[in-house]
C-alpha cells in the first residue's frame, strides 16, 4: 500500500470511529431543548442530585426558581427545570433527568406552556399528565408525584379559562390516586377581583418575582415537610 493510501485509509477509519461516539452525542442534542437537557445531564454527574431525593421539573417556572434549594432547606431537592418545555417534552426526558436520580417525591409544573397556543386543549394536557404519570410509575410505582396547578397570569390572561379546565381534570385524576398530589397554587395568586396579583410576577407579568415564589414556598414547603417525614424510612 502506498503511503497515500495508507493516508487516505487512516483518515477512513477515524472517520467512522468518530460517527461511532459522535452520533449519540448529536442525537442527544437535536430537537427541542437537546442542549439544555445535556447541560444538566453534565451537572447533574458533577453534582450527582441525592439518590431517592425530591426532583422538580419542568417549565420555566421551576427553571427559574433560583432560591430553591434554600426556600426548601433542608429537604433533598434537585431543580431539574428547562424554560419553555411542555408535559410532553418532560415525558421525552424523564428517562435522563428524573428516572436516573430514583426520586421518592417528584414536583412537578407544566401544562402553562401547552395552553398558551391553540394547539392543545385541557383534554391534551390532562392526557399528556396521565402519560406522565404511567411512565415514571413503570420505573417508580412508589413515587409520589405533586401537579403545581397551571398558574394564572397577566400575560395569559386570555388563556386562564382553558388552564382553569385542564386544572380541574388533573385535580380529579389526582384525587383517585394517593401516589398524586394536586397543589393549588392558583388560587392564591388571584386577587379579590379575580385577576392575577401583580406583584407575583416580574416585569413580564408571566414569570415569578421573589414574591411569587415566596407565596408557592409557603404552600409547597409544609406539605413536602409532612409527606417526606411520613415517607421517609425509620432509621
Amino acid at each position: 500500500m502506498t503511503r497515500r493510501r495508507a493516508l487516505v485509509a487512516g483518515a477512513a477509519v477515524l472517520v467512522v470511529g468518530a460517527g461511532v461516539w459522535l452520533a449519540p452525542l448529536l442525537l442527544s442534542l437535536t430537537g427541542h431543548f437537546g442542549l439544555e437537557v445535556w447541560r444538566l445531564e453534565a451537572r447533574n454527574r458533577a453534582e450527582p442530585p441525592e439518590p431517592g431525593g425530591i426532583v422538580f421539573v419542568g417549565s420555566s417556572s421551576i427553571r427559574m426558581w433560583s432560591s430553591l434549594a434554600r426556600d426548601l432547606a433542608p429537604l433533598p431537592v434537585s431543580n431539574q427545570g428547562f424554560g419553555g418545555s411542555h408535559i410532553e417534552d418532560v415525558i421525552r426526558y424523564a428517562p435522563r433527568l428524573v428516572l436516573p436520580h430514583r426520586p421518592r417525591l417528584v414536583v412537578l409544573y407544566a401544562g402553562d406552556n401547552d395552553l398558551a397556543g391553540d394547539d392543545k386543549t385541557p383534554e391534551s394536557v390532562s392526557a399528556d399528565f396521565g402519560v406522565l404519570v404511567s411512565r415514571i410509575h413503570a420505573t417508580l410505582p412508589e413515587t409520589r408525584i405533586y401537579f403545581l396547578a397551571i398558574k394564572p397570569s397577566i400575560l395569559r390572561s386570555d388563556r386562564w379559562p382553558a388552564m382553569r379546565d385542564a386544572n380541574d381534570r388533573i385535580a380529579a385524576a389526582c384525587a383517585d390516586d394517593p401516589r398524586l398530589v394536586y397543589v393549588d397554587v392558583a388560587t392564591p395568586m388571584l386577587g379579590p377581583d379575580g385577576k392575577p396579583r401583580e406583584e407575583l410576577f416580574v416585569f413580564d407579568g408571566l414569570h415569578l418575582s421573589e414574591e411569587g415564589y415566596a407565596l408557592w414556598t409557603s404552600i409547597l414547603r409544609p406539605r413536602l415537610q409532612r409527606d417526606w417525614r411520613r415517607l421517609s424510612p425509620t432509621p
